[in-house]
């Protein structure tokens, strides 16, 4: 297990800057997922830190040591890459070895760590197999055991599932975050996946354009995001957003809906061009004639769920239900809109009016 800590690091490709002062600290053993938008750097820093790519400014360190310059095989890391990488005339064993062979390890010692490294991963009935006569999930752990047998302070993991098919990513999932369980190594995994993120990670860093918007936990970040990129980004489905006003106790959008507001978010938001939001399951059936009147765009049933989208006075948004709803396109629905679940955006920064500063009541 190791610290890894980034000191404003940036790089650039000539006139172009791709990672403008990134910081961040990762403890020892902790599974770090750097999660953002296709082009928003990650892999990027991913690279920096395996010393893949050269760094124009700041540092990395790996226990203490700054690695800068320090060559990729000498920083005692291993990555797992999204193309497995297996040589293909190869057996399973010999893929696995082949690093500790190169680096002149006694045999013995290889076909220990081959061996212990496929017990781990369900490997041994495959190990005098050849890659193509694996399946696309047995092939990423032949590569995960190829790194776990360097046995590195640092596992780095760059989008490992996105070849797999939506079934086969879940159960990996599983594996991979039982794994960081038990060999408890300081692990940094980027995707572009939200929901890997927020199911595997101890902390999600979210990144935008080069820089990073907010780390926490995941639960921390989906409920209080620190502004409306990370409000949107987090969420399955994504949350609604509303341009507006407040007026008094309430929240006016710009097709004249009313959304009631508690009284110091209101309070803190008065006389301000904001943006209301508010989570799809969090929506409710508004009993009677009270709440807001809705006609249904689109229904989406899943089984475990509805989805459905709503016209709110000129606003699309999206709703999910745990209840089986019978609705088609056209029919009117009268929802209600808790008011300690919305949340309130300045419209220019995109901050969030955090609930330290004005507790929902």
């Amino acid at each position: 297990m190791a610290h890894v800590h980034l000191e404003n690091v940036s790089k650039s490709y000539g006139a172009l800057s791709v990672l403008h002062g990134v910081s961040l600290d990762i403890a020892n053993g902790e599974f770090i997922i750097l999660v953002g938008p296709s082009g928003c750097g990650k892999s990027t820093l991913l690279r920096l830190i395996a010393g893949l790519e050269a760094i124009t400014g700041g540092e990395v360190s790996i226990r203490d040591r700054v690695v800068n310059d320090i060559r990729p095989k000498d920083r005692n890391i291993a990555m797992v890459f999204q193309s497995y990488a297996l040589y293909p005339h190869k057996t399973v064993a010999k893929n696995m070895g082949f690093a500790l062979q190169l680096a002149g390890r006694p045999t013995a010692e290889i076909d220990a760590k081959v061996n212990a490294a496929a017990e781990i991963l369900n490997l041994v009935p495959l190990l005098d197999r050849f890659p193509k006569q694996l399946s696309g999930g047995q092939r990423q752990r032949v590569a995960m055991g190829r790194a776990i047998v360097r046995d590195p302070e640092v596992f780095l993991f760059d989008e490992p599932l996105s070849n797999l098919d939506a079934k086969l990513r879940v159960q990996m999932r599983a594996e991979i975050k039982s794994l960081h369980h038990r060999l408890k190594t300081t692990t940094i995994y980027v995707t572009h996946d939200q929901v890997e993120a927020m199911t595997m990670a101890d902390r999600i860093v979210v990144m935008n354009a080069g820089r990073i918007e907010q780390v926490g936990r995941p639960l921390d970040l989906y409920d209080n995001p620190k502004n409306l990129f990370v409000a949107g980004f987090l969420g399955s489905p994504a949350m609604n957003f509303f341009n507006g006003r407040v007026e008094g106790r309430f929240f006016r959008t710009n097709g004249g809906a009313t959304l009631e507001l508690p009284p110091s978010l209101a309070q803190a938001g008065d006389g301000r061009e904001l943006v209301a939001g508010i989570r799809p399951e969090h929506i409710a059936l508004a009993g009677g004639a009270s709440g807001l009147a809705t006609t249904v765009v689109v229904d989406e049933p899943t089984g475990a769920e509805t989805m459905i989208a709503l016209d709110l006075a000129g606003d699309t948004l999206l709703a999910t239900f745990r209840d089986r709803l019978t609705v088609h396109s056209g029919d009117q629905m009268t929802i209600h809109f808790p008011p300690g679940r919305i949340h309130l955006f300045d419209k220019r920064s995109g901050d969030r009016l955090t609930v330290e500063e004005h507790p929902l009541d």
